[in-house]
């Protein structure tokens, strides 16, 4: 399934605000992610709290869990 994704960037430093992604799924918001220096928030669609990660559990995930792809 296709999904949209949107994202704004707050005007001021990175690291004193997070920067949100907002994801849409078929039309409908599928969840926000956030961004910081210090780690990923995943806030799940009609959730008030989400789910944290450090950058060093996303890197070892990602290498766990997603596919190799040359950029």
């Amino acid at each position: 399934m296709k999904h949209d994704v949107e994202f704004s960037i707050p005007k001021r430093e990175l690291g004193k605000a997070d920067i949100e992604f907002s994801v849409k799924r078929g039309g409908q918001k599928f969840g926000t992610l956030k961004v910081s220096k210090g780690s990923l928030v995943w806030v799940p669609r009609d959730n008030t709290y989400g789910f944290k990660v450090g950058w060093d559990q996303f890197d070892v995930f990602i290498k766990d869990h997603g596919t190799s792809e040359k950029h």
